[in-house]
């Protein structure tokens, strides 16, 4: 007995370290995001930019997100649908959009649900080999990866194209909402989640040289593709999107965050349908591993360790799973100890100390939660985000799900469903 309580004891200290070294890094990124970035236009330049939508039995949601990409008040472009291999209506529903500016690539059997990865790859290959690039310069190119469920601003090129004015940018990302985060906690709770990543963790990043890719609304320069190794841009990662992020900046490209402008997706509705999705990004994340030696060989230092501790961020989750537990039964132990003596060893710092290092930061995240949602004031928004604290505990049930598929070799890409 006295043994288990000495491991449970050094679980409980070990997990409060890693939260308090987690809080301090928090903290600090929540400062730098604060400083704002003036950008003012150089070199306007004309570009052509091309929509990939990588589609997968997606009729429920197509049809509205190609309706918003050729209504945008863009002068160059053009969306290019995947059929990875769909058995619904989802190429009647590309063959159903403006001819002009919507085209449709068809991946049959046995090349195609390899992986949304896979299937970009491929259509960058057909933009290449059909001629629609013709005439452009690479570096005039930009691709754009929007979920079939993605529902881009109005303004996103307005917004993206001035980065591209640097001629070392190689990519953008915008940030992610839910358009359907007013449909119960659990969609507001992830549209807070991306709010929060964007606002805080991506505009900090963009100070650091360490911005990663999101997967939705990430933009591309064509030139900046063309100097990947490989037989594409993008790995068969189950995180491709991060993958292409890090590969980006190892080749000396820099990647950006735009702050007014986003895409929205659809939130998932269902808790087991969003630990499952969590569990693929989850087990993508620890795939990444693989690119420690490339960003301690190509990467400046300042977003080498930044990157390094976003690939650690598995482990942490994994080991600060453990602190619900070892607190419980550090309590319990505590309360039978108290019992034994016969006056209680319980003192108000056994719930001040936890809420402080588990609460803290609701009031930052919050704050720049209200800043996006003003309809809901930020005392509502503080609350918000206390609750925020308990949904992240669905990453501790999706962590240790996806390094169960990892251990036992499984490597599907599992699809979100959609309503």
């Amino acid at each position: 007995m006295p043994g288990a309580l000495v491991i449970t004891e050094l679980l409980l200290w070990s997990s409060i370290t890693l939260i308090v070294m987690a809080g301090c890094y928090n903290t600090s990124l929540f400062l730098l995001s604060r400083r704002r970035i003036r950008r003012s236009r150089i070199d306007r330049r004309e570009r052509f930019y091309v929509f990939l939508l990588a589609c997968l039995n997606e009729e429920k949601v197509l049809s509205e997100s190609l309706a918003r990409i050729t209504s945008l008040p863009a002068g160059n472009f053009m969306a290019l649908v995947i059929d990875d291999g769909s058995d619904d209506r989802t190429s009647e529903i590309a063959l159903a959009a403006d001819p002009d500016l919507v085209r449709l690539h068809r991946r049959t059997p046995p090349n195609a649900r390899r992986g949304k990865g896979a299937a970009l790859n491929d259509g960058v290959r057909h933009l290449r080999e059909s001629g629609l690039l013709d005439g452009h310069d690479p570096a005039d190119v930009v691709l754009c990866v929007v979920d079939a469920d993605g529902r881009l601003d109005p303004h996103v090129v307005q917004s993206v194209d001035p980065y591209f004015d640097d001629p070392g940018t190689g990519a953008v990302q915008v940030c992610v909402r839910m358009y359907n985060r007013g449909q119960g906690l659990l969609a507001r709770m992830q549209d807070m989640e991306f709010v929060v990543y964007g606002d805080v963790f991506q505009s900090a990043r963009r100070f650091i040289g360490s911005v990663g890719m999101g997967g939705n609304g990430q933009f591309m320069r064509l030139s900046a593709l063309n100097t990947l190794e490989g037989a594409g841009p993008w790995s068969d990662s189950l995180t491709e999107d991060l993958d292409l992020g890090v590969r980006l900046i190892a080749k000396g490209w820099t990647n950006m965050h735009c702050t007014t402008a986003a895409v929205s997706q659809q939130a998932v509705l269902s808790l087991r349908r969003l630990i499952r999705q969590r569990s693929r990004w989850f087990q993508g994340h620890l795939q990444s591993a693989g690119l420690v030696p490339l960003i301690l060989r190509e990467v400046p230092t300042r977003p080498a360790l930044d990157m390094l501790y976003h690939l650690s961020s598995p482990v942490l989750i994994l080991l600060t799973s453990l602190l619900p537990i070892s607190f419980l039964v550090a309590l319990g132990a505590t309360v039978v100890a108290s019992l034994q003596v016969g006056h209680p060893l319980v003192s108000p710092m056994w719930l001040l100390g936890p809420y402080l290092l588990s609460f803290t930061t609701a009031y930052a995240y919050g704050f720049v939660y209200a800043k996006r949602e003003r309809e809901l004031g930020l005392v509502r928004c503080v609350l918000l985000a206390h609750v925020f604290v308990f949904y992240g505990y669905i990453w501790f049930f999706a962590g240790w799900w996806g390094f169960w598929r990892m251990l036992t070799g499984k490597q599907t890409w599992l699809k979100t469903a959609r309503t």
